[in-house]
């Protein structure tokens, strides 16, 4: 591009520049966006250009802790501490009062 004095140009000058610029932006982004579609295209990505994976299937985990107030709240121990394991905790409880034991299957 050859060297131009912005300041020298008039108003209009500016003003055209720049419709021109922005006509020659939106050119280039559009073109790019439809080169990187067709790559994800390529690569199995879905209509909404996001690359969809299987998921790992994870094993059924077995709850290792319940609350002794309402048996049907479990936690397995994994991910957040449920609210009412966190209430119990703050009076001064353990964690390892809240553990479910678990009864071993004799093999005979």
């Amino acid at each position: 591009m050859k060297n131009v004095n912005l300041e020298s140009m008039s108003t209009d000058e500016l003003w055209e520049l720049h419709q021109a610029v922005v006509t020659e932006l939106v050119q280039k982004i559009a073109d790019e966006r439809m080169k990187l579609e067709a790559r994800l295209r390529k690569l199995g990505a879905d209509g909404s250009g996001v690359l969809r994976r299987e998921r790992r299937p994870y094993p059924k985990v077995l709850p290792k802790y319940r609350n002794p107030n309402n048996r049907s709240e479990t936690w397995a121990g994994r991910g957040k501490q449920p609210r009412w394991l966190r209430a119990q905790l703050r009076t001064g409880k353990r964690l390892s009062d809240f553990l479910i034991r678990q009864t071993r299957a004799v093999s005979s």
